[in-house]
């Protein structure tokens, strides 16, 4: 349930600085962007930690060729245990996204378990499959407590009916102002998001921004959603100037496997 103006004045300024501090944290005060002098061709070259975003031989994102797909048998379904928990809207510049003040779940995935951190979405989407590009991508971004290596399941969207998740923070993001904001939103049901995956795919690679380390298990689910074109734009509002598309382009698989599950295969 969203907090009401007055609350949100409250709330606000301790969620602000907690975003502020958080990308400084991450990246170090450094600016990226997805056009010009600091577009995703020059990110490597911004700050030396972001070296692996132009020398990196895994990166992401892929477009994913289905008749190079290995379909793996030892693959199993994804198990997901979310829950419905206390949650922050944040607006990053780059990016918009959902943040969690308690412990919302996990994801098990050959037999490692990931926390969920966050989720975000890319306007338009990053990964593509024979070469289409979607209206949208969500990103669910895990993060493995044993070694610190992250697991992102990816859903990408194509532009029809209302998602219902961004239903539920479509309040949120009108009162969501520029670069390093914040929204409460209150308790967010996700549970949603535990439904059985029939198919998805998953490679090795990357964070798609920087610093692009390669230390992420993919996970792209094979069922496309939908996404309106009011929540294109809602989600697309609070982003800044240059980051308005915010998908880095497609990356060379080098030489990587893709592997497949398909539940009725």
């Amino acid at each position: 349930m969203l907090l009401m103006a007055p609350q949100l004045s409250i709330v606000f300024s301790l969620s602000l600085l907690l975003g502020i501090a958080s990308a400084i944290d991450v990246f170090g005060g450094m600016e990226f962007s997805y056009l010009g002098k600091d577009g995703p061709d020059r990110w490597g070259m911004l700050e030396p930690k972001f070296a692996p975003c132009s020398i990196g031989k895994r990166q992401s994102p892929i477009n994913i060729q289905r008749n190079l797909t290995v379909h793996n048998k030892l693959l199993k379904p994804l198990t997901r245990n979310y829950n419905s928990v206390n949650a922050t809207l944040f607006n990053k510049g780059y990016s918009v996204g959902v943040r969690f003040e308690e412990y919302p779940g996990d994801l098990w995935i050959n037999g490692k378990n990931y926390t969920l951190n966050q989720f975000h979405w890319h306007l338009p989407a990053e990964h593509q499959i024979e070469g289409q590009q979607f209206a949208a991508e969500l990103h669910l971004v895990h993060q493995a407590a044993v070694d610190g290596s992250f697991a992102v399941i990816a859903a990408l969207y194509q532009e029809s009916n209302a998602d219902p998740l961004i239903c539920r923070i479509i309040e949120g993001l009108k009162h969501l102002g520029g670069e390093n904001t914040a929204v409460p939103l209150g308790i967010l049901n996700i549970n949603e998001l535990n439904r059985r995956s029939r198919k998805y795919y998953t490679y090795v690679g990357s964070l798609t921004t920087p610093p692009c380390s390669e230390n992420v298990t993919w996970i792209i689910l094979g069922k496309v959603m939908s996404i309106s074109k009011e929540q294109i734009i809602a989600l697309d509002i609070p982003l800044n100037s240059d980051c308005k598309k915010n998908a880095r382009p497609c990356q060379p698989l080098n030489g990587r496997e893709v592997d497949m599950y398909d539940e009725l295969s």
